[in-house]
């Protein structure tokens, strides 16, 4: 009676508001950061690192492209060695080692430099994201868990939108007052690679490896959380060895729906600011840098407001497979519809409808990702279907651009895009279809008078 007694006094909504307000912004802010590292290049490139290191377009996009080949090839084993040595050594160790090389990257004598490091910032990146998702798995229960990894994953559109004045002005102080000797685009590069170092000691007091190990948390809150977590849905398998998950053809196909999803975000984000600039040819209109850069953050914005709508949603249906289904088509109908635009307004429409499709719902890939294991094997599930959708990080931008030039025109990679998101749509129906059939796990800590309700989040 004891112990019920003490579960009857937590209040689910504030318990979970209590542990976002905790985490979801740090662990943002260290997204932000990460991002800002992986796109600095695209930055760096043509204001004056091509120049100077005598890069053509195609040894620009090696140095690009050569990240992610570092990045999967420790993805997975990175993810099921945080599980094992714990979240906040590991992941302060990924913070740091990335923070490090960045800062070396701004002092490269050549291009063959250039590429050994972002080959190491790739190796010492891989396993951040999927990390970190997996670390919410340890504090927030199934019927929170959409809302978590959405905010968390809203970083991104944040440096989307953001990114590009921040690089720029970096770059301006880099070319005006060349502090400590260096330019602008070695300046940019300098100083998205310290705030890494400086977040990761902060991570390693800051964290803890779980709510058991939370100084900030009451016995009862960590009973409760104990409590949901150990309410698992009957379709999630308490034990599977790394190798098993490795070899399940649902995680892979889950993998290319995250594939598909994530081919869209970077094709987007890489190639969006030239549909913009091609308004000025296409509709015979002109805008000035200014305005071209706020028309180019419309569609992100609408994509980062459908992100939180989606995962919040999600979490009260229930139903994630069904989101990220429903959102494919939104994402597909903008595509098609985009191919037939003609006027910037309708295209800028159409872009929308394509940005809130592609990145309102795929956080919710990773959230069934998780949920289809239990332990060490949800790490390796998460890590697999991270890395396949990380791979898009070359071929997306690389085949939409190889279609430009081939065709004269940007409709043949929405076409593309567009083919995949239905693909995914495909695969993400008969997801929700399996999660329906297993049906809802129940959650809330038991009590003497059955389960406690689920209180609506309003963070």
């Amino acid at each position: 009676m004891a112990a019920d007694d003490v579960l009857d006094r937590v209040d689910p909504g504030k318990l979970n508001r209590k542990i976002s307000l905790r985490l979801l912004p740090f662990l943002g802010l260290l997204m932000f950061v990460a991002y800002l590292d992986r796109i600095s290049l695209s930055y760096a490139g043509p204001y004056g690192m091509n120049k100077e290191l005598g890069l053509t377009a195609t040894t620009f996009g090696l140095a690009a492209g050569i990240f992610f080949v570092g990045y999967i090839l420790l993805e997975v084993p990175s993810n099921v060695a945080m599980y094992r040595f714990g979240a906040r050594i590991w992941l302060a160790r990924i913070i740091v080692t990335w923070g490090v090389i960045q800062i070396l990257t701004a002092f490269t004598p050549n291009a063959t430099i250039l590429y050994i490091l972002r080959f190491l910032l790739g190796l010492t990146e891989a396993g951040f994201t999927p990390g970190v998702l997996l670390y919410l798995t340890f504090w927030f229960s199934r019927e929170y868990r959409g809302r978590a990894i959405s905010r968390f994953l809203f970083s991104v559109m944040v440096a989307t939108v953001a990114g590009a004045p921040l690089s720029f002005w970096l770059i301006s102080i880099g070319n005006a007052g060349h502090p400590f000797g260096l330019t602008g685009w070695r300046f940019l590069i300098l100083m998205t690679g310290v705030p890494a170092v400086i977040l990761g000691v902060i991570a390693w007091f800051y964290l803890d490896d779980g709510p058991q190990q939370a100084s900030w948390l009451s016995p009862a809150e960590k009973a409760d959380i104990q409590a949901r977590l150990d309410a698992k849905p009957a379709h999630t398998p308490s034990s599977h060895s790394v190798r098993t998950v490795l070899r399940r053809g649902r995680v892979w196909l889950l993998g290319l729906c995250y594939f598909s999803f994530t081919y869209g975000a970077f094709a987007l984000t890489f190639f969006l600011p030239a549909i913009v600039a091609g308004f000025q040819k296409q509709f015979n209109v002109h805008y000035s840098l200014s305005q071209a850069a706020w028309i180019t953050a419309i569609p992100f914005a609408f994509g980062g407001a459908a992100q939180l709508w989606f995962g919040r949603h999600a979490d009260r249906k229930g139903r994630p497979g069904l989101h990220v289904a429903v959102a494919a088509v939104i994402g597909v109908a903008g595509g098609i519809a985009a191919t037939f635009a003609t006027n910037p307004i309708t295209l800028i429409v159409c872009l929308c409808l394509m940005a809130i499709g592609i990145t309102g719902a795929t956080p919710l890939i990773l959230v069934v990702a998780a949920e289809l294991y239990g332990g060490v094997a949800a790490a390796a599930a998460v890590a697999l279907v991270n890395t396949i959708g990380v791979t898009a990080g070359f071929f997306g931008p690389y085949v939409t651009g190889w279609l430009r030039d081939l065709t004269g025109s940007q409709n043949a990679g929405i076409i593309l895009i567009s083919v995949l998101l239905a693909i995914s749509s495909v695969i993400a129906i008969l997801i929700d279809r399996r999660w329906r059939a297993a049906g809802p796990a129940v959650v809330g800590p038991a009590t003497a008078k059955g389960r406690v309700p689920v209180e609506e989040d309003r963070l």
